[in-house]
């Protein structure tokens, strides 16, 4: 049964599309099968995965029609775009930013229709994949609203400073609300740390804070490094060590090795029922 899974903060910047998109692609390399659909405007998952394609296959991928579109027409399925094997993206176009006024005209009296709406869109398609993967902008928002609701699981990411932490306060908080209002149906699969600085005092005091607020149970025991690779990979797109079409070095293989533990930890989070 497939897996829907809503990586979140409400502060940007905080690598939640950079994590979200690794764990994703690791997914498909442990053999399931992955969807990530691209709920935010600013395209940056799309971008990384276009990006990914390209450098791995040299092939520029071309689109005859837009997110909006699909939606418009009710079937999402002409926009599923191949990235690698197992692994296929629902890509954010930058006319996806008049979905809230689509919504709006489609259930002038509902809100709660207009935020269940893309659970509605999935639902032909969903049980093709063991997983969907939802990334979403940092903000109070309709697309944020239309990945939750259709989501079993929500893992919050969570960098070392303190805006992110009030962001994943406040996320939480939003979450709650959700279930008072719509009677949304998800659980917090964990919290994923993100160092903003290696061996920083005030890194480690946060996550202290965090253990405690958040409940140590609920903090994943992999921990994301700062690493200049994962930068690199926003613009050239993720080197994979098995990809005989890149060239990798051994900072490749321990940014692929950590999230091969990451997402096995995921894997073991989302699948507990508990």
């Amino acid at each position: 049964m497939v897996k829907i899974v809503t990586f979140g903060n409400f502060k940007g910047g905080t690598g939640k599309t950079t994590n979200s998109c690794l764990v994703a692609y690791q997914l498909s390399k442990k053999g399931k099968k992955v969807l990530v659909a691209d709920l935010d405007p600013q395209a940056n998952a799309t971008s990384l995965f276009l990006n990914t394609k390209q450098a791995q296959t040299n092939e520029v991928i071309k689109f005859d029609t837009t997110l909006m579109s699909a939606i418009s027409n009710n079937d999402l399925s002409p926009i599923l775009t191949e990235i690698k094997e197992n692994l296929y993206l629902l890509p954010s176009f930058a006319d996806f930013t008049s979905y809230p006024l689509f919504l709006e005209k489609k259930y002038p009296n509902s809100q709660k229709d207009r935020a269940l709406h893309f659970s509605k869109l999935l639902e032909p398609i969903k049980d093709e994949f063991d997983y969907i993967i939802i990334d979403t902008p940092p903000t109070v928002s309709l697309f944020t609203d239309s990945a939750l609701m259709a989501s079993d699981d929500v893992v919050l990411v969570l960098q070392t400073q303190e805006r992110s932490y009030a962001g994943c306060e406040a996320f939480i908080e939003y979450l709650n609300e959700l279930i008072i209002n719509y009677d949304a149906d998800y659980k917090i699969a964990g919290i994923l740390p993100v160092l903003l600085k290696n061996n920083s005092q005030v890194d480690k005091m946060i996550l202290q804070e965090a253990e405690k607020q958040f409940h140590k149970s609920n903090m994943f025991e992999n921990i994301v490094k700062n690493m200049e690779r994962l930068k690199r990979y926003d613009i050239i797109g993720i080197v994979d060590q098995d990809c005989k079409a890149q060239k990798h070095d051994m900072h490749d293989r321990r940014v692929n090795a950590l999230y091969s533990k990451i997402t096995d930890e995921f894997i073991e989070r989302v699948e507990n029922d508990g």
